[in-house]
């Protein structure tokens, strides 16, 4: 699922997003797949944890269950907050959003091709901030065929509960996830111009913020998890109540910011 970006983007006739998404489109057809048909597989399950679900999970620690929001796992809400969105597709989106941002400019800066596009009539703000509004409709993208998947098998894996609208602004809430760690590897590959090293750092940020997030409250460190994404991300539980407004500013305000920060050293750094 890696792709390269050619170096013929930035030229006075093409626009960069549209390009970038098109020399990335395996890349983005294979992330979109997996990520889709690792949430349609899992939700599949419902009906028989809706069944065994909590017989399964007696056995688990009272903590660990707290940890993991597995204590209403017989509810279609509670089954998919837990183990669909609230962990598989969320560490997913978490690594997908990475990939993309260490592509945003670290990735040809390491290839030796950063000077052929910047040799165009093009910006560095303007290459960064144009790769990022790809990276962006990349994500939205994921999250509308996840949003279409969630209500193609919604009869038959027995997910009425839960309505087309709820799950949209579960789907935006993972968009919004997924952007955040993107800004974060964008801002990353800025500084650094290491695609490696922006896939790592990112990586292990995001390991380390879901798991803040989710022990925090075992560790009595509980204020922790206000500090985690994932906090905003799926603790005001979209599925059951909808788009939580706090969180989507909360979200969008930091994508911005590492996204400006990041644009900020770019421009002003010697690229060698």
């Amino acid at each position: 699922m890696t792709t390269t970006i050619e170096p013929s983007i930035a030229t006075t006739h093409t626009v960069v997003v549209a390009e970038t998404l098109r020399t990335t489109r395996r890349g983005l057809l294979g992330w979109t797949a997996g990520i889709t048909v690792a949430a349609v597989a899992y939700a599949s399950f419902y009906p028989q944890m809706a069944k065994n679900g909590a017989e399964q999970t007696a056995n688990l620690p009272e903590g660990l269950r707290d940890a993991l929001n597995m204590n209403d796992i017989g509810s279609a809400a509670g089954y998919l907050g837990s183990t669909v969105f609230g962990l598989l597709v969320a560490l997913l989106a978490m690594f997908f959003g990475a990939a993309l941002g260490a592509r945003v400019t670290a990735a040809d800066e390491e290839s030796g091709t950063l000077d052929l596009l910047l040799a165009h009539p093009i910006t560095r703000a303007s290459l960064l901030l144009q790769r990022f509004a790809a990276l962006v409709a990349a994500a939205t993208g994921v999250g509308v065929v996840l949003w279409l998947a969630m209500l193609a098998i919604r009869g038959s894996a027995e997910l009425t509960s839960i309505s087309a609208g709820r799950f949209a602004a579960q789907c935006l809430h993972l968009v919004l996830l997924t952007v955040l760690f993107g800004a974060l590897a964008t801002a990353i590959g800025a500084v650094t111009g290491r695609r490696g090293t922006v896939f790592a750092v990112t990586a292990v940020a995001g390991v380390t913020a879901w798991a803040a997030h989710t022990f925090a409250d075992q560790i009595g460190l509980g204020g922790l998890a206000y500090l985690s994404p994932f906090h905003y991300y799926i603790d005001s539980e979209p599925l059951r109540h909808g788009i939580d407004p706090l969180a989507v500013v909360v979200l969008a305000a930091a994508s911005i910011a590492l996204v400006t920060a990041g644009t900020y050293r770019f421009t002003r750094r010697d690229l060698g």
